[in-house]
């Protein structure tokens, strides 16, 4: 979630040679051509191809519809990127961060950046990146298919876009030295619809409209990649998607999606970094938030905003997302009887998700270190973050959670020392952390292969929520200093040989270094084997109790405070 330069766009591609003869893919409802071919590391860019229709006018706030037959030959030189949103308190900490800003003081509206040109209602697109290796499997008869990594970024599931993160050369060259083929794997990523645009929901739009509309969009990106991705020489029976934050927190939602009941997920292998998310199980909540939206734009129903310019809505969005309580992001996916009957966590408990998906999470020690509040100095501030994060909670439950589950105590004997430590531990199991535990414990419990359950905690200092992203994308020629590229190329190794064959280990690796496979308590064969992970430090590789198995997470995944 966190952008690694302040808001600044990053170029995704560089050296890329333009030329008449760059191949071109026959989608069926469109001729799609690359738009480069990147020399340095031999691979074609296929950059902007729809994957839905835009989703504007009579589509606004409805689930993405399939793209309509064009069959000119389309080479991606144009696209949009989906409407972005920041709350004040997010870009505040990012400013002290990077030392733009040096108090809280300076922390206002100021700091929100323009609509950059390329936002717009018609986003729906993805990019592919294939080696040039892999192409020609595509027009092969009897060739192989290669595996495919396919990135969904984060951002609060308010902003951000398909190219924010980073340049996937490093990654991909990574995946071609873990391959014995050396051919390595196929890399996608896409747009998806975030803030009002994508996650209004709750009763009153669900009968005019569709929630959750940011998860379809993911969804049918997902589904076009097993459609389509064996015409760019790729496997759809070897697809990983992997992302971080509100990205990992949405593949969550994909793997629980419908709980399971509507078929196998659209992927076969999971790599959920960071995975947050706000739960939204209230429909008094959701209504509130739509009705809020609503009184912005001075219209009393989804139709009517449907009629409005583009500008309005996107201002009204920018508007709300800016107030956010400290802490959140104002917008996530939300329960809403279909796509997503429960919350992921209790779906997980339950068994009711896709169990043949194959699981690796991760996360940062300190996840939380810019999301709390400064001021979180007491005890009624504590509880006032408490009921700001669940609105709707009740005041016995938020009591336990202050008194009972953590107890203002700062003797050493809980996990924190001082009331800011106190507040970024409860926001971080709550929000991101204590996910990774659920989905651990339940794959761990129900996959139909046991060992393809790993998990691994990122603690190069400070280790803060985003800071593992310039890992992922690694690329010796632009890291900066700040990159451990000892940690970076073993985290590349590690993601891309779980991609290639669903095991992160080498084989001759020391034992110290082995990401161990996760076993619940009550599946293994002692509490001692029951919880553990690898732990990335610049001091050495080493595996660990999973801090996450404790009483705390077990209570959150009850969901007792709505």
């Amino acid at each position: 979630m966190l952008l690694p330069v302040l808001l600044a766009p990053i170029v995704a591609f560089v050296g890329l040679a333009q030329g008449a003869k760059l191949p071109v893919v026959d989608l069926g409802y469109g001729l799609h051509q690359a738009i480069g071919y990147n020399g340095t590391f031999d691979f074609y860019n296929f950059s902007n191809i729809r994957y839905a229709r835009p989703p504007t006018g009579s589509l606004r706030f409805t689930a993405p519809q399939p793209p309509l037959t064009n069959r000119t030959v389309q080479d991606g030189s144009s696209g949009g990127t989906c409407p972005q949103s920041y709350p004040v308190w997010y870009l505040c900490g990012l400013a002290l961060l990077s030392g733009s800003i040096t108090s809280t003081a300076s922390c206002d509206a100021g700091l929100i950046p323009k609509p950059e040109p390329t936002e717009q209602e018609d986003c729906l697109f993805l990019d592919v990146i294939v080696p040039k290796q892999i192409f020609p499997n595509a027009s092969a008869k009897h060739a192989t298919g290669a595996p495919v990594m396919v990135w969904v970024y984060g951002g609060g599931f308010t902003f951000s876009k398909m190219y924010q993160d980073g340049n996937p050369a490093g990654l991909i060259q990574r995946s071609r030295e873990e391959d014995p083929s050396g051919k390595g794997v196929i890399y996608v990523t896409f747009n998806y619809r975030g803030g009002a645009f994508g996650f209004l929901s709750g009763p009153n739009v669900q009968s005019n409209g569709t929630a959750n509309a940011g998860l379809l969009d993911q969804r049918m990106a997902l589904e076009w990649v097993q459609q389509y991705i064996h015409l760019f020489g790729g496997d759809p029976k070897q697809v990983t998607v992997f992302g971080q934050s509100a990205g990992a927190g949405s593949i969550m939602h994909q793997i629980t999606a419908y709980a399971g009941l509507k078929g196998p997920a659209p992927f076969q292998r999971a790599i959920l970094q960071s995975p947050g998310f706000e739960p939204f199980p209230s429909h008094w909540e959701q209504d509130n938030l739509l009705q809020r939206y609503l009184g912005l734009l001075n219209v009393s129903t989804i139709q009517e905003a449907r009629g409005l310019p583009f500008a309005a809505l996107s201002a009204a969005n920018v508007e709300l997302v800016a107030s956010s309580p400290y802490g959140t992001f104002t917008f996530a996916p939300t329960v809403d009887g279909d796509l997503v009957p429960s919350l992921p966590g209790n779906l997980l408990a339950q068994g009711n998700y896709d169990t043949t998906v194959q699981i690796m999470t991760g996360f940062n020690t300190h996840e939380t270190l810019y999301f709390t509040d400064p001021d979180s100095t007491n005890n009624s501030i504590f509880l006032s973050s408490i009921t700001g994060t669940f609105p709707g909670i009740q005041p016995s439950v938020a009591n336990y959670v202050a008194e009972t589950l953590y107890p203002p105590i700062f003797n050493g004997s809980y996990p924190y020392t001082s009331f800011y430590e106190r507040a970024e531990l409860t926001l971080q199991e709550s929000a991101f952390t204590c996910n990774t535990f659920f989905l651990q414990t339940a794959a761990a419990r129900k996959l139909k292969n046991p060992a393809a359950d790993y998990g691994y905690r990122f603690s190069v200092p400070p280790a803060y929520h985003g800071q593992d992203v310039a890992y992922t994308y690694y690329n010796p020629a632009t890291a900066g200093a700040s990159v451990n590229a000892t940690i970076a190329l073993l985290m590349q190794r590690a993601l891309t040989r779980f991609a290639l064959t669903g095991n992160p280990n080498r084989k001759g690796d020391a034992p110290s270094t082995v990401m161990p496979v996760y076993q619940d308590q009550n599946q293994s064969q002692g509490a001692a084997a029951a919880g553990k992970i690898l732990d990335l430090n610049v001091t050495g590789l080493t595996v660990i109790a999973d801090p996450n198995d404790n009483d705390r997470c077990r209570w959150w995944q009850k969901s007792l405070y709505y």
